[in-house]
């Protein structure tokens, strides 16, 4: 057998060395893939054929893993806590990533909550993702025009309402979607704290519609939630009254709206409930 030259040896290793790296490139994308809906936005094809992930989440050691059944089941107010500082991930039909990080939640209680939709018990065909397993999504139309996502916990009846995030990843595309989406004011660039900063804003920002309603949060290929960074798990947190429930009575002045403390993304803040939280 003929000797081989040390550069043909060192070109061998180098592909050897080059293999491995990049199957473990591509074990670590997102698995599954997403059967576009005729309702979902259509933003042109992808610029590479691979979702392109921010350097925040670039590193897949580090990659933040999906939250499963476990973490929902728990408890309205734990859980609308629990959700702050973590990470709500949108996969598009075009294979866009978008993350944002929630910042603010109000808690609903179920029958005996005067301002929850399933005050009293009532089921309809409308809230019936608040009666399903914890983790299912109730996403409902407001004011003609609007869409707003709860997300079921323990309790018939009982949800979370996801009201702010910090856009984290995709802000373009957020912001595209956004002035696609958004009433009057067209034409204005839309800030970068202005893209999630409500109920409403962030299912435009991400593409949430009615035909997210009941789909479960644990186990969808087209929305999710992931572990936020570790040293940012456990804010200051505001506990205030709700955001326009004027009609629940002593029920809308009870603190069951949650915000982290000093974060320029929610949507309202409350200054005496934050100077009650420091006395």
């Amino acid at each position: 057998m003929p000797l081989r030259s040390g550069t043909q040896l060192s070109r061998k290793v180098v592909q050897k060395k080059q293999r491995p790296l990049e199957a473990e490139r591509y074990q670590s994308l997102p698995n599954g893939a997403h059967t576009p809906s005729p309702e979902e936005p259509h933003l042109g094809p992808p610029k590479t054929p691979v979702p392109q992930l921010s350097i925040y989440f670039s590193n897949a050691k580090s990659h933040p893993a999906r939250l499963g059944s476990d973490f929902f089941n728990q408890p309205a107010v734990p859980l609308a806590q629990a959700f702050l500082g973590q990470v709500l991930v949108r996969r598009l039909d075009d294979g866009t990533e978008l993350r944002g990080r929630i910042v603010e939640t109000e808690a609903y209680l179920g029958p005996e909550d005067e301002a929850a939709h399933s005050r009293g018990g009532r089921q309809t065909p409308r809230n019936r993702g608040m009666f399903m397993k914890p983790g299912t999504l109730y996403v409902y139309f407001i004011y003609g025009m609007y869409f707003c996502m709860n997300v079921s916990s323990q309790g018939d009846g009982a949800c979370i309402l996801l009201r702010a995030l910090e856009p984290l990843e995709g802000l373009e595309t957020m912001r595209q979607l956004r002035s696609t989406n958004r009433k009057g004011t067209a034409g204005r660039a839309l800030k970068d704290r202005e893209l999630c900063s409500g109920p409403s804003k962030l299912c435009q920002a991400f593409a949430i519609n009615k035909n997210f309603d009941q789909r479960d949060l644990a186990e969808d290929k087209a929305i999710w939630l992931e572990h936020g960074p570790p040293e940012l798990r456990e804010p200051a947190v505001v506990a205030a009254a709700r955001v326009g429930i004027g009609y629940a009575g002593e029920w809308a002045q009870k603190p069951l709206r949650f915000y982290i403390q000093g974060s320029p993304w929610v949507s309202v803040v409350d200054r005496v409930a934050e100077q009650a939280a420091q006395a």
